[in-house]
């Protein structure tokens, strides 16, 4: 719905509001559209992209391979069943998400290369007021809106992470990240250093190394992996039964999810026997002093993301010859390639720095509260969605140890029924406050270390906003009593305040404007 905004110096500037407003039109902007659709069918809602169509990660990342390291049972929406193999590629994901967006008509609500660059909140007109640009044409929008659903994924998609190493401007080959990997990168015959040990490696490795006359992977620890076939007994019994669709995705759904509820509870209670059965998965492929040289990590497994591996190509590679391991600390890059610690040169035509990514806290918009410019580090999370002194928002940010989807789905059902909360209390704003009770509780950076210690992580913890030492007050990662107790939060409880009146409908806001206007 239009409205518009004039002036003395310039023509009246084209104003349009939404009673909600969706950043990222990724797998939790999609999702988040869906639930509002269906849940609060009389909410007008708008998507905002910046990419060029949908799907964020899917459609951002162009390495050779770029697939799923979840399986698509859990990382797929709950009302959408999932039929192809467990791990999907990027275009199978990409597909099933453009399904779901044509069979709920949600393309019209969605409005892609709209960059957002500043977002304001008002306390004088409960209203949070956004300013996009369009990244085809440079024009300038604005938008008013009653809540802001930030969808926009946690790391930054115009570059990757790249650490500085010495000599690498000595360095006469080409040096690529995998985020902003060239399409027309030519790697036949070509000697092919890859530097890091995480799930974009697993991936890039097995899908050039047929091609590459050897690929190398640097890394300066080992990683966990678990190699597996790529396809669940489950689901195909079940489909040669002649069982419904939706049925079988919801049935294996929740047997993956038990299955990684007894992994997470391992990991923490016997990680020993855990540690044990990771390395005997990858003991299959290769000989006990590669295991034990390349393959064995130092860290507890789960305290940093475990990357699956299917078919176990990553390993038949190195197992025949086509790219091998190396293990150390690089020292520089020389002319030719690269120098180690220990000595041990490695010459590459192609050096790849899959070496993580920066993390983007809010999508990096320009926010301010009342004009005042925020600091995000400033605020309490509640349980990882909402923020103390950030009124009628909520942030989208997944689980490590299991699907971000499951998440996504489930604070979809969460702002629905606070939108629907506040519409019965008659209210225009909510916000979440520390009660009296947790005045005098000790606050921590946002994830603790001993639980998860991801290098972009660590590298950001001072953006990030704070916890509580109270389950409430944080993200606990852990999707198994998520479950449970986001559905049961009292949204009437101490920890909201509301005021305001009843925030304005679309329509409302238009035909008040239009009178404002005509006056």
């Amino acid at each position: 719905m239009n409205g518009s905004v004039a002036s003395k110096d310039k023509p009246a500037a084209k104003v349009e509001h939404f009673d909600v407003l969706i950043v990222g039109a990724g797998i939790s902007g999609v999702g988040g559209a869906y639930h509002l659709q269906e849940q609060c069918p009389d909410k007008s809602f708008l998507v905002l992209e910046a990419l060029e169509s949908f799907g964020g990660t899917w459609l951002m990342h162009k390495y050779p391979g770029v697939r799923s390291d979840s399986d698509l049972y859990t990382f797929g929406y709950r009302f959408k069943p999932w039929i192809g193999p467990p791990i999907a590629t990027a275009d199978e994901i990409l597909k099933y998400m453009g399904e779901v967006i044509e069979e709920n008509d949600l393309g019209r609500h969605i409005r892609y290369q709209h960059r957002i660059i500043d977002a304001n909140w008002s306390s004088t007109d409960n209203l949070w007021t956004v300013k996009a640009v369009r990244t085809d044409t440079n024009e300038e929008f604005t938008f008013t809106c009653n809540f802001l659903w930030m969808c926009q994924g946690y790391y930054r998609h115009s570059e990757g992470y790249t650490p500085q190493w010495e000599g690498m401007s000595d360095y006469k080959g080409l040096i690529i990240h995998p985020q902003t990997w060239p399409e027309d990168l030519d790697y036949k015959g070509k000697k092919v250093v890859v530097i890091g040990s995480g799930a974009t490696t697993a991936t890039v490795v097995p899908a050039i190394a047929a091609d590459c006359e050897h690929v190398t992977v640097v890394q300066r620890s080992p990683t966990f992996f678990a190699p597996g076939f790529n396809r669940n007994e489950l689901a195909d019994m079940l489909r040669e039964l002649d069982i419904d669709e939706m049925w079988i995705h919801e049935i294996v759904r929740r047997k993956i999810l038990n299955d990684f509820k007894m992994l997470t509870q391992r990991s923490f209670e016997e990680p020993e026997a855990l540690r044990k059965e990771l390395l005997d998965g990858v003991r299959a492929y290769l000989s006990e002093e590669e295991v034990e040289k390349h393959f064995t990590p130092t860290y507890r497994p789960w305290q940093q993301r475990i990357a699956f591996v299917p078919e176990g190509d990553l390993f038949k590679g190195l197992a025949a010859g086509k790219a091998s391991m190396v293990t150390g600390e690089i020292d520089r890059f020389t002319e030719k390639g690269l120098k180690m610690k220990s000595g041990e040169e490695i010459e590459a035509d192609i050096i790849v720095t899959a070496t993580g990514f920066n993390l983007s806290v809010l999508g990096d918009i320009n926010f301010h509260v009342d004009g005042k410019p925020l600091d995000f580090a400033d605020t309490v999370t509640y349980h990882g969605m909402m923020f103390t002194g950030l009124p009628n928002l909520l942030w989208i940010f997944g689980y490590f140890r299991a699907s971000w989807t499951l998440r996504a789905d489930l604070l979809g059902d969460f702002v629905c029924r606070l939108l629907k909360h506040m519409d019965a209390k008659g209210v225009a704003k909510v916000e979440v406050q520390l009660r009296e009770e947790d005045k005098d509780m000790e606050l921590l950076p946002w994830m603790d270390p001993a639980n998860f210690n991801p290098g972009y992580l660590m590298r950001s913890m001072h953006l990030l906003p704070k916890r509580g030492a109270k389950p409430e007050w944080q993200h606990t990662q852990d999707y198994w009593a998520e479950r449970e107790m986001i559905p049961a939060i009292d949204l009437d409880g101490e920890e909201f305040v509301y005021s305001g009146e009843k925030a304005k409908t679309a329509d409302a806001f238009a035909d008040a404007d239009l009178s404002r206007s005509a006056g």
